[in-house]
């Protein structure tokens, strides 16, 4: 007991909402856990193999693992059905993560979309991030959390977004937004 509060093996962070921040804010998670001497692991959901973000040079850089098994934007997908698979094998890559011990961090970004879209059902990734090796500490990004990620989570945010940049025409910068 610390000050009169139990501590935890491990916590699951949920990061949602519409405003912009929730996989920023998880990358600074994953940043704190690396310097903290943990291994960390990212498993990216929606976006594709063609999206070089700074988080994912940085993570090559420091010898991060890092996944990116989605196909992109699922509005801009040619292929649904693909494009399911695709989410579906990511959460199955994600589960044998969270189930093996070996990481102290797992960040699952934009997890919830796997959900929203129906990819996955929502209880399977719920069981799955409860049932998790004792020790793994893990951060849910994305828009439209369903209640039973909301359930399993410890802390659980919402992004608002009071105003954002690209609705006055500015697009994403290098650096800022990727």
């Amino acid at each position: 007991m610390v000050g009169g509060m139990a501590r935890a093996e491990s916590v699951v962070l949920l990061n949602t909402g519409d405003g912009k921040g929730k996989s920023s804010a998880a990358f600074g998670v994953m940043s704190r856990g690396l310097a903290r001497g943990g291994r960390v692991g990212v498993v990216q959901f929606v976006k594709g193999g063609k999206w070089k973000t700074g988080e994912r040079k940085l993570a090559d850089h420091l010898g991060i693992e890092w996944h990116t098994l989605g196909d992109g934007f699922t509005w801009e997908s040619t292929d649904l059905d693909e494009t399911a698979a695709k989410g579906r094998h990511a959460w199955d890559v994600a589960s044998a993560k969270l189930a093996s011990g070996d990481y102290d961090l797992l960040i699952l970004d934009e997890l919830t979309y796997a959900v929203k879209y129906g990819w996955v059902p929502a209880g399977e990734v719920a069981a799955g991030i409860r049932d998790r090796a004792p020790r793994t500490n893990v951060v849910i990004t994305g828009r439209g959390a369903a209640p039973e990620l909301i359930e399993v989570a410890d802390t659980a945010t919402e992004m608002r977004k009071i105003k954002h940049a690209y609705d006055r025409g500015i697009k994403a910068k290098k650096g800022i937004e990727y």
